[in-house]
């Protein structure tokens, strides 16, 4: 049976927590459907300090700040836009338009459309995400969004150089410098001088998150993106070092980001937290990673690959790393995660940044029912019907007829009824079901 050397906050507190949010995030969205422009630059002023003439960006200052990233972050930036192009459009490729004739004079097909206007919003806070801006900004440009609005908050009092390069060279249409639930709500609910998008996509903290599940219905969004969630699964073919910094890479993230590792070794479990506790000594983002690990790390201690892979598959955490003598295993039998990351030679800050996968993936569980963002989440799948021959009009007619008036519904049978008479020269009484 499982043994848990650590455990986080209990489940309890994090929902005291999370409610918290909902009554925050609540009251920012109703004062921003009211007030408009009024209330998003009354937010933005008291939670970044900024109140420009106007948010959104000109293009002289989007070339401006582009002009002010050095030449050797530009080609980083372009190298990762490429990595993640290329498997975009891999996985577009993918999808495909059918069209099918299913009997003789019937045309079932359906056709993938992108979604008209999508909101990106790109974190800044502790952590400007240059990151981000690929992922979302430049994914929906791959699915052929026509209209891409973009977001992410000032940073030290103004609009970040390369998170504006990114979003620029990903292909956003307009560019906002608006931070958290008010840029959020702007993009989704509109304001005087912001159209509404029909999607929202991308990560962000609690209250971004809470945002998005409260607008979601009115708006589309890809998926609950909430706090970083990591989950390490290894055995004695690693050690300590490796386990520890992997926990911790991702526990920086912020003071509430879940970090489990996973292991069927007592002895890897023991080491890895004396690890952890070594190198927060000198980790310079230990403040926030401190305060993750110790309220929502935790080590679990399993009797064997079963058991790990259940345990795994329980969390569904947004990132899992493996690292055992048998990733392929774990590739074939996971089912619940939002990434795996298989092997030492990798690791989830490679698809955080560069490797070419998307970052923004499930967290709290979400990985049981849907997978991360990618292109497919920006197009939308539409089905049509065309019957071709007045055979087949009167043929699924009358079956339609029949199972219409098996359900009671009078009116469907007779939109059967009408094609059946006039294309089949049938005389069916109005309102009975075809023989």
């Amino acid at each position: 049976m499982a043994q848990y050397l650590k455990r986080g906050k209990p489940a309890d507190e994090r929902a005291e927590d999370d409610e918290k949010v909902r009554k925050t995030v609540e009251a920012i969205l109703s004062d921003i459907e009211t007030r408009g422009d009024a209330a998003v630059r009354a937010l933005s002023e008291k939670f970044d300090k900024f109140a420009p003439p106007s948010f959104r960006l000109s293009s002289s200052e989007i070339e401006a700040a582009i002009n002010t990233v050095s030449a050797r972050d530009m080609a980083d930036i372009r190298f990762a836009q490429d990595q993640i192009r290329r498997f975009a459009e891999e996985q577009k490729a993918a999808l495909r338009d059918i069209e099918v004739e299913t009997r003789p004079g019937v045309i079932l097909g359906h056709r993938n459309i992108p979604v008209q206007s999508v909101g990106c919003y790109v974190p800044g806070g502790k952590f400007p995400m240059v990151a981000s801006a690929h992922m979302s900004v430049l994914t929906a440009s791959v699915a052929g969004v026509p209209r891409i609005v973009s977001a992410a908050p000032p940073v030290n009092g103004a609009p970040h150089p390369a998170i504006v390069a990114a979003m620029h060279l990903g292909g956003a249409h307009e560019i906002y410098v608006l931070g958290g639930v008010q840029a959020i709500g702007a993009m989704a609910l509109g304001t005087e001088t912001i159209a509404p998008v029909d999607m929202l996509v991308g990560p962000g903290n609690a209250f971004v998150a809470e945002a998005k599940r409260q607008l979601f219905g009115r708006v589309g969004i890809d998926l609950f993106a909430g706090p970083t969630e990591t989950m390490v699964i290894a055995d004695e073919t690693v050690d300590s070092e490796m386990c520890a910094t992997d926990l911790l890479g991702q526990a920086e993230h912020g003071y509430n980001s879940p970090a489990v590792l996973v292991t069927n070794s007592r002895k890897l479990a023991e080491e890895t937290m004396a690890e952890i506790e070594r190198l927060l000594k000198i980790l310079p983002t230990a403040e926030a990673a401190a305060i993750s690990w110790r309220d929502y790390g935790e080590i679990v201690v399993c009797d064997d690959y079963d058991e790990m892979l259940e345990i795994a598959n329980d969390v569904a955490s947004e990132h899992v790393q493996v690292m055992t003598d048998r990733d392929d295993w774990f590739l074939e039998n996971m089912t619940s995660y939002g990434a795996l990351f298989l092997g030492p030679r990798t690791n989830v800050a490679n698809g955080d940044k560069v490797i070419g996968t998307n970052h923004t993936l499930p967290t709290k569980k979400a990985g049981r029912y849907t997978g991360g963002l990618w292109v497919g989440k920006f197009l939308k799948t539409h089905s049509y019907q065309k019957v071709t021959t007045d055979a087949a009009a009167t043929e699924v007619g009358e079956y339609c007829s029949r199972l219409s008036m098996l359900e009671g519904f009078v009116g469907h049978a007779e939109q059967a009824n009408l094609r059946v008479r006039r294309y089949g020269g049938k005389n069916v009484p109005y309102g009975a079901a075809a023989e």
